[in-house]
C-alpha cells in the first residue's frame, strides 16, 4: 500500500467535501423546490375543496398504515436524526425521504394542522447519509455530514440561509459541534437556499411597517412580551407531548392519526376555523398588520398538537411561527408596541422557546424583517427561551438546559484542556 504524502491527502481530503457540499446543496434546494412547490398546489387545492377536510381522519389511517407497515424505523423524524448525529450507528434509511414527502403532503391535503421544515430537514439529512459510506466518512465526518443536511434543509425551505447555518449547528448543542463542521455548515446552506431560488420557487416575504424607537420602556415591554411567548412555547410542547403519549396508548398504530383526524375534523365544524388548517400562512401575514383575534394563537396550538401528536406528518416548525406571529399581534392590544413589530417578535421567539435554537432565531429575524429589529427580537428570543426552560419540541436533542446555552461552551474549553 502507498503511503500518501501529506500534500495528496490534503487535497484528496479538500476535494471529497467540496463533492459532498456540492451535492448535499444541490439535493436539499433541488427536494425543498420540488416539496414547496407540490406543497403550494395542494394547499390551492385544498382551498378550492374545502369538502376535503372531512377525509381527514381517513388521510391518517393511510399515513398511520404506510409507516405501519414500511416505516417504523424513520417514524421518530427528526429525533432520529439528531440521535444519528450524537451516537453514529445504522445509515439512516433512503426511504424516510418518500414517506416523510408523501405523509406531509397528505397531512396538508386534507387539513392537517402541520409545518414544513421537519420534512425539508429529514429529506435533506437522509439523503445526505447515503453519501457517507461511498465516501467512506468516519463517524466525526458523518456528523459533520449530517449537521450539512440539516442547515442546508432549513435554509432551503425558508430562504434564509444564516439562520439555516446555526440552526443545523445550534440545535444539535452548540458546545460540542466540532469546528470544522461550521464550513460545510455554511457552504451547504447557502447552495441549499439558492437552488431554490434556481428552481424559481419562492418564499413567503413578511414586513414589519414599523420599528418603535429605542428606549427603556420598549425594551421593558419586549421582555414582558417574551415571557408571554415562552409560556406559549411551554404550552405548546406541553400538550403536543401529552396528547402524544396519549395516542400511544393506542396499540394499533394507524388507529392513532385517524382517532385524532377525527377530533380535527369535529373541530372544523366551528365556523371560522379553517385558518387553523395546514400552514395558516394568510392568517400569519394578516397579523402583521392588524391585531389577531385572542383565540388566533390558542387555537392553532390545539388544532396543531392533536395533528401532530396523533401521528401525522410535517412538522412544528411554522405552526409556531402561526402561533408567535397571532400572539404578539394580539398583544399590541395589551402592550404600546406596534403591531407588526410584536408580531415578527412572537414569530420568532416562539420558536426560540420551543426549539431551543435563539441564536438561529435572532438572525432568522433580521433576515426576513430587516436588521433594524433586532435588538427586539434578541430580547424575546432570550427571554422566551429561558422561560420556556426544558421543554423542547426535539426531545432527542441534549441541548435543553438553558444555562448550558451561556455556560456551555466554557466548561467544554476549560475542562478540555484540564
Amino acid at each position: 500500500m502507498i503511503k500518501q504524502t501529506r500534500p495528496v491527502f490534503v487535497f484528496r481530503s479538500i476535494l471529497k467535501w467540496v463533492c459532498l457540499i456540492l451535492i448535499i446543496g444541490l439535493a436539499a434546494g433541488t427536494l425543498s423546490a420540488f416539496f414547496l412547490t407540490t406543497l403550494n398546489l395542494v394547499t390551492s387545492f385544498r382551498d378550492q375543496h374545502t369538502w376535503l377536510l372531512y377525509f381527514l381522519p381517513f388521510a391518517g389511517f393511510v399515513i398511520g398504515l404506510l409507516y405501519h407497515l414500511s416505516g417504523k424505523e424513520v417514524e421518530r423524524g427528526n429525533n432520529l436524526v439528531f440521535d444519528t448525529v450524537h451516537n453514529p450507528k445504522d445509515v439512516i434509511p433512503f426511504k424516510m425521504v418518500p414517506l416523510v414527502l408523501t405523509g406531509t403532503l397528505v397531512t396538508h391535503l386534507f387539513g392537517g394542522s402541520a409545518g414544513r421544515e421537519g420534512t425539508a430537514l429529514q429529506m435533506a439529512a437522509a439523503t445526505a447519509d447515503q453519501l457517507h459510506q461511498p465516501f467512506k466518512l468516519n463517524a466525526q465526518d458523518r456528523g459533520i455530514l449530517l449537521i450539512a443536511g440539516l442547515s442546508a434543509g432549513f435554509a432551503s425551505v425558508f430562504g434564509t440561509p444564516l439562520a439555516g447555518i446555526i440552526f443545523g449547528m445550534e440545535v444539535l448543542l452548540l458546545a460540542k459541534i466540532p469546528l470544522k463542521a461550521i464550513f460545510p455548515a455554511v457552504a451547504t446552506a447557502f447552495i441549499g437556499a439558492y437552488v431554490t431560488e434556481l428552481w424559481g420557487v419562492g418564499h413567503t416575504h413578511y414586513h414589519i411597517s414599523y420599528i418603535e424607537p429605542l428606549s427603556l420602556r420598549t425594551l421593558m415591554y419586549s421582555g414582558l412580551a417574551g415571557v408571554a411567548f415562552g409560556v406559549a412555547a411551554i404550552l405548546f410542547v406541553r400538550l403536543t407531548d401529552g396528547l402524544s403519549h396519549l395516542f400511544k396508548k393506542i396499540s394499533y398504530a394507524p388507529l392513532r392519526p385517524l382517532i385524532g383526524g377525527v377530533i380535527v375534523t369535529l373541530l372544523f365544524l366551528i365556523p371560522g376555523t379553517y385558518k387553523y388548517a395546514g400552514l395558516g400562512i394568510p392568517t400569519i401575514l394578516e397579523s402583521f398588520n392588524s391585531a389577531s383575534q385572542t383565540q388566533d394563537f390558542a387555537l392553532k396550538i390545539l388544532f396543531t398538537a392533536i395533528t401532530l401528536g396523533a401521528g401525522f406528518k410535517g412538522g412544528e416548525v411554522t405552526p409556531l411561527f402561526f402561533i408567535g406571529a397571532t400572539l404578539g399581534s394580539m398583544l399590541s392590544l395589551f402592550l404600546p408596541l406596534p403591531v407588526g413589530l410584536l408580531a415578527g417578535m412572537g414569530f420568532v421567539a416562539v420558536f426560540a422557546g420551543a426549539a431551543k435554537t435563539p441564536l438561529a432565531c435572532c438572525v432568522m429575524a433580521m433576515e426576513l424583517f430587516g436588521i433594524s429589529c433586532g435588538i427586539y427580537v434578541t430580547i424575546a428570543c432570550l427571554v422566551a427561551y429561558f422561560i420556556s426552560g426544558r421543554h423542547s419540541i426535539y426531545n432527542a436533542t441534549e441541548n435543553k438546559d438553558p444555562r448550558h446555552f451561556l455556560f456551555g461552551k466554557i466548561k467544554y474549553f476549560y475542562f478540555s484542556k484540564t
